[in-house]
């Protein structure tokens, strides 16, 4: 069970920092939430206590990580379906998964393959997800501004 001020990852929304813990009564059944604000977007969640775990919802990477996380940005592109649908459909269970380097994996592959071939509206939409994903983990584990952990990233493509 997580506290107050501690810093944890929502799959497919991102990192951010647990405010409050406050019992609610939604549909007439009073459940405890963890209120999470995440940084970027400056959004509040909700995520029901006992559901927790269900959602995928983990603590931020230690410092020490933060190297492994570029290490795979740096990395070979993953072989990829060239079937789109297919493509898609594997990138999003990597984000899904919420593990920090699948989403790594999701933002090198497709960077790499916009510069080679382009990208679709809906993985372009993908990429921009998954590494909005990314940076609010890398702010919140290396106590990076949101401009330092954006350019940390684009300083591998470059």
């Amino acid at each position: 069970m997580f506290k107050i001020g501690d810093k944890v990852v929502y799959p497919m929304h991102g990192a951010g920092v647990i405010e409050a813990i406050e019992e609610k009564e939604v549909l007439g059944e009073k459940r405890q939430y963890y209120i999470l604000r995440l940084p970027i977007g400056d959004m509040k969640v909700m995520i029901p206590i006992n559901n927790s775990d269900d959602v995928g919802l983990r603590g931020v990477i230690d410092p020490k990580e933060v190297p492994t996380v570029m290490s795979v940005l740096k990395g070979q592109t993953s072989m990829m379906s060239t079937n789109w649908n297919r493509r898609y459909r594997a990138n999003l269970e990597k984000i899904k998964s919420g593990d920090i380097y699948e989403v790594a994996e999701v933002v090198r592959n497709l960077l790499t393959r916009d510069k080679e071939k382009g990208l679709s509206s809906g993985e372009r939409k993908m990429l921009e997800n998954a590494r909005q994903i990314l940076i609010s983990e890398l702010v919140l584990a290396g106590e990076l501004e949101e401009d330092s952990a954006r350019s940390l990233i684009d300083g591998v493509f470059a």
